[in-house]
């Protein structure tokens, strides 16, 4: 400490003219005052700046820091030094007789780099300043306590692998909490303490580079470096810190794919089905990730489009797919040449390559146990509705494609033939008729078929049977609909009452043909005869005229309708004809016999009585209507006064500065009030000027503008009930208000008669827009009538 106290001491004296003998600071002569009063220089009394004191100090008195003396200080204890500022109580001590300062704490730099201090010299007794207040810094002098830092430690980092020497992997950086102002203290270098051979730091920037070329990373991949940091340059008695580098070597494609055989075997059953998956095989690659995707093809085999190959992309796998069914019998084994190649090749090392590799797969077919097969799958047959029971109709056929050739059992799903209309042999395949057919009940029979091996009954093959039954004439013509004809009273002779056709369930191939006639008890009839159109219609037409529902109403026609088929077939139809009382235009009113005793009314005097009932109705809920509006007046009372519903309102707004509507405020502005005698009901006609006196109205420009307007108000209200001239009811109350602040000033008829009535209106054009259209028709003509 006593060294330490020395070695400052001659640093202040070197720095600031200190004297480490008495401690004072070195002052220059002070010039005695000249007798003859010429002014001369004087030195400054108080003469430091900056004191300087080592951080950490460990010894056990306080630290010496400088010494303050003033000019004025005789030395005969009548000056005392007072300190103030930062620490001046808690760490910086002064003797307030000598002025030597002292520290009593250890100071941290790193804490607080520097203290600013005021010193004053005072009178002992009366405390007044012998000196001017003055500040001077105490700096805390550095030493080398603090090692570096690695403050983003540890660190991760990548380089990808077979770099060249020397490519930068990471740059590390540390911080000295010292003054790297002061010494070397804060001067930081970098070693690499583990990670040699394969990696080195630059010393001064603390870059990390590869030191060995082409580093491998399927053969290791990650290493972890130890940097070192000391300051001092390096020197002996530095400080240092430590960090680790975490280096992981990235994958590049310098690996082709390699199968791990080059041969592959696989079997599978015939029976195996379109779309699944034969095999799986795979190309080893060293790399990983996008490095290791690779694409696989078929480059030849026997059997073209029975496979397929895709790329399984989570595993990289090649996935061998069946394409078409296989077959045991017809082909047992197939060869595959298969290529897998990379999908991303780096041209950097096409010298590794070739980044591509090929395989030989066999696929052997196993021979299964298979269901009977149908020659063809699907048979047509035909059969004659006619056919007797127990008539063969055709035979299917099915065989055992396995080379066992098992023996086969036919039999018929009857979910397909429930009314069981078909056989089948079990032998021989025959389908015959069980049951006798209709072709117009069920023209096509889909029969599903099943051939069941007799020493396996678990192997079914199905095949499909379609019969179609052909048509005979079995059928005879009938009418084509249910016909209603009528026959109107005033027909002629020879009038076609009915147009008639027919239909037939058979199908004969060259189509229907029909014949019409009458049947042999209606041919010679007197009434109606028939006629063959040769289009497959009929009409039926009158031999005379003067039917009468009295006579008869109804006639009943036999006729016979006879097909073209082989052997044809008839039918005999009764077509009803009724005899009406029709219109001139041949509608039919009424029909049937005619009811001599009959009392009731036809459907068209019902009708008329209704309309009648319904008309009446409405003729009563009218006159009561008109009733009802009778009660209430049509037009107003002789003794109500039309007036009550007139409101006229002779008040005017307040100009440019009337901003809201109804504004209150321009109640002060009373231009003109009206004659108390005059009536309220009416405007008047000519303006009048009375004023009341001030005892008779209030002076409402004295009075608040709420209390003006519900003074006026009152006063309006008083007139009205005892004048004598006023009319008993509401009517129309003349407020004589208008506002102000308009240059236009008052525009109201209520003063126009004291002015001259024929004028110049030219002025207008300087009243703004507002009056511009009023402008335009008055102000270049005679004005004389605008306001009469």
């Amino acid at each position: 400490s006593y060294v330490q106290s020395v070695l400052f001491r001659r640093f202040l004296q070197g720095c600031w003219g200190l004297n480490p003998g008495s401690g004072e600071a070195e002052r220059s002569p002070r010039a005695d005052p000249d007798p003859r009063g010429a002014p001369h220089r004087h030195k400054r009394s108080w003469v430091w700046n900056q004191f300087f004191v080592l951080e950490e100090y460990t010894g056990n008195e306080p630290l010496y820091v400088g010494k303050l003396h003033s000019d004025v200080d005789k030395g005969d204890g009548k000056v005392k030094y007072v300190l103030s500022g930062e620490g001046s109580s808690s760490i910086f001590t002064i003797d307030e007789n000598t002025g030597d300062i002292h520290a009593t704490k250890r100071l941290d730099r790193e804490a607080q780099a520097y203290y600013t201090l005021q010193a004053q010299a005072v009178d002992r007794i009366t405390s007044i300043p012998v000196e001017p207040r003055s500040e001077f810094v105490v700096k805390v002098q550095d030493i080398n306590d603090n090692e570096p830092k690695f403050l983003d430690g540890p660190y991760l980092a990548g380089v990808p692998e077979m770099s060249p020497l020397g490519t930068m992997v990471v740059q590390v950086a540390a911080t000295d909490a010292d003054d790297p102002t002061y010494g070397n203290s804060a001067r930081v270098v970098y070693s690499i303490i583990h990670g040699q051979p394969y990696f080195s730091v630059e010393p001064k920037t603390g870059v990390i580079r590869t030191a060995l070329p082409n580093m491998d990373r399927e053969t290791r991949d990650q290493y972890v470096l130890v940097i070192q940091a000391k300051d001092m340059v390096g020197q002996m008695g530095g400080l240092s810190g430590t960090t680790s580098v975490t280096v992981t070597l990235t994958d590049v494609n310098d690996n082709p794919p390699r199968f791990t055989h080059k041969n592959y075997l696989h079997a599978v059953p015939e029976s195996l089905p379109v779309q699944s998956v034969v095999a799986r095989i795979k190309a080893a690659d060293a790399d990983i990730g996008s490095n290791a995707e690779m694409d696989y093809r078929i480059m030849d085999g026997d059997g073209p489009g029975v496979f397929n190959i895709t790329t399984d992309e989570s595993t990289q796998d090649g996935v061998i797919v069946l394409l078409k069914p296989l077959d045991f019998e017809t082909k047992s084994t197939f060869s595959l040449r298969i290529e897998a190649t990379n999908r991303n090749i780096d041209s950097d090392f096409l010298s590794a390559g070739p980044f591509s590799d090929t395989a030989s797969v066999r696929v052997t077919v196993e021979d299964v146990n298979e269901p009977p097969v149908f020659s063809p799958p699907l048979s047509r047959m035909l059969v004659s509705e006619d056919a007797r029971v127990g008539t063969s109709i055709g035979k299917v056929s099915a065989h055992d494609p396995d080379t066992s050739g098992n023996a086969i059992r036919y039999s018929i799903d009857r979910n397909t033939d429930l009314e069981r209309f078909f056989n089948v042999d079990a032998l021989s395949g025959v389908i015959s008729s069980a049951k006798p057919l209709d072709r117009e009940a069920n023209l096509i029979h889909n029969l599903t078929v099943f051939a069941i091996e007799t020493q396996d009954p678990t192997q079914i093959g199905k095949g499909v049977a379609v019969i179609t039954v052909l048509d005979i004439n079995d059928n005879a013509p009938v009418f084509a609909i249910d016909y209603e004809t009528v026959l109107c009273e005033n027909a002629a002779a020879g009038q076609v009452i009915q147009t008639i056709s027919a239909v037939d369930k058979d199908e004969p191939p060259s189509g229907h043909r029909f014949y019409f006639a009458l049947a042999a008890p209606a041919a010679g009839n007197l009434n109606f005869t028939l006629r063959d159109n040769k289009d497959n219609t009929a009409s039926v037409l009158t031999k005379r005229g003067g039917f009468r529902r009295r006579e008869q109403a109804t006639y009943r026609l036999p006729v016979l309708i006879v097909d073209s088929g082989s052997p044809a077939l008839s039918s005999t139809n009764t077509l009803s004809v009724r005899v009406c009382d029709c219109d001139s235009d041949g509608a039919a009113l009424s029909c049937g016999a005619v009811a001599y005793t009959a009392t009731g009314l036809s459907t068209g005097a019902l009708v008329a009585i209704l309309g009648c009932i319904i008309t009446l109705l409405v003729m009563v809920l009218l006159i009561v209507t008109m009733r009802r509006r009778r009660k209430e007046p049509l037009i107003l009372e002789e003794e109500r006064d039309i007036r009550e519903n007139i409101v006229r309102y002779d008040d005017e707004g307040g100009g440019e500065e009337d901003t809201e509507a109804f504004d209150m405020v321009t109640l002060r502005n009373l231009n003109a009030i009206r004659d108390p005698g005059a009536r309220r009901d009416v405007t008047p006609d000519t303006p009048t000027f009375f004023r009341y006196t001030s005892t008779a109205r209030p002076a409402y420009k004295s009075l608040p503008d709420n209390v003006v307007f519900r003074e006026f108000i009152w006063e309006r209200l008083k007139d009205a009930d005892v004048d004598s001239s006023a009319p008993p009811y509401d009517s129309l109350q003349t407020y004589a208000f208008e506002g102000s602040g308009s240059v236009a000033e008052s525009l109201s008829s209520l003063e126009s008669l004291s002015t001259d009535s024929e004028q110049n209106y030219d002025y207008l054009s300087n009243w703004g827009p507002r009056f511009k259209k009023l402008a335009d028709l008055y102000g270049n003509g005679d004005g004389a009538g605008v306001f009469s």
